[in-house]
């Protein structure tokens, strides 16, 4: 099966959040498909030991693999990491992977808040303003995947700058996407990448040192995109080893009829829907 036209040999693809978990483990496919691969991450041994991974599963020459440290929430880092990255060639993928949790709550200081939107949604929106103009430019097929989350789409309680941050996020991909299909000439899609319970560096920053059985490994995870990108998918919609797909689109309706129903804001962690949400999952 086709993955997509963007991802051929000897073209460029930009992975940011690239020195661990789900950015690494797209990186490394990338380049063993023979793309040349920008990792871009925090400076540090992390992002250093990530290029020699990468290099090690690049089919092509060690050269086309460069690792660049960048802050995705600045805009003078992210034309800077387009710069370094169009020295290989022209840029046929963006990967907006860099995330960040850090345990914030509604009332959190504005510095967490500031720090998580900063990274999870404007570095997307710094992504997609440096690169994808000339992507679109380009005529040639392009590929822009932004990772979301689950919990930007159902917003548990708790954690509210990032459930603000995801949802913002896929509020700017489906945008994005309309925006491209409707673009004369353009050869881009823009994808939404939503993964299930993952092993990553986010996991083990919550104490987690060992991967859990219900989780999925980021190579996994990466397969299953992979898998979806072949079949044209916008959602890329994860199960992970304790969710099924049906359980998430259960989920996920639920919440979409909160307005609807006219219930009160996020019923399913009500008390008073408890019940009614649990039999709503068994049916």
């Amino acid at each position: 099966m086709p993955i997509h036209p963007a991802i051929e040999p000897g073209r460029v693809a930009v992975v940011t959040g690239a020195a661990s978990g789900i950015g690494l483990a797209a990186a490394k496919r990338f380049a063993a498909l023979g793309l040349k691969v920008c990792l871009a991450d925090l400076e540090g041994d992390r992002l250093d030991e990530a290029g020699r991974e990468v290099r090690a599963a690049s089919s092509g020459a060690h050269g086309d693999v460069r690792t660049i440290p960048t802050d995705v929430g600045s805009m003078e880092d992210m034309l800077h990491l387009k710069g370094r990255a169009e020295e290989l060639g022209d840029v046929a993928v963006l990967t907006n992977n860099a995330g960040i949790e850090i345990g914030g709550r509604f009332f959190s200081p504005l510095d967490t808040w500031r720090r998580i939107i900063g990274v999870n949604l404007w570095g997307a929106i710094h992504g997609i303003q440096a690169f994808v103009p000339d992507m679109m430019a380009s005529g040639r097929p392009g590929l822009v995947i932004n990772t979301g989350s689950k919990q930007g789409i159902t917003t548990p309680p708790g954690n509210t700058p990032y459930n603000v941050s995801k949802a913002g996020l896929k509020v700017v991909t489906e945008a994005l996407a309309h925006e491209l299909r409707n673009a004369p000439g353009c050869r881009v899609t823009a994808h939404l990448l939503i993964p299930g319970f993952v092993f990553t560096g986010l996991t083990r920053a919550r104490g987690v040192t060992e991967k859990p059985p219900g989780a999925w490994t980021p190579e996994q995870t990466v397969d299953f995109m992979f898998e979806a990108l072949g079949r044209g998918d916008f959602y890329i919609l994860c199960p992970d080893n304790e969710v099924t797909r049906e359980a998430d689109e259960k989920r996920i309706r639920w919440s979409s009829e909160d307005i609807i129903q006219n219930r009160p804001a996020l019923s399913r962690w009500d008390p008073r829907y408890k019940e009614a949400f649990e039999a709503y999952m068994k049916g």
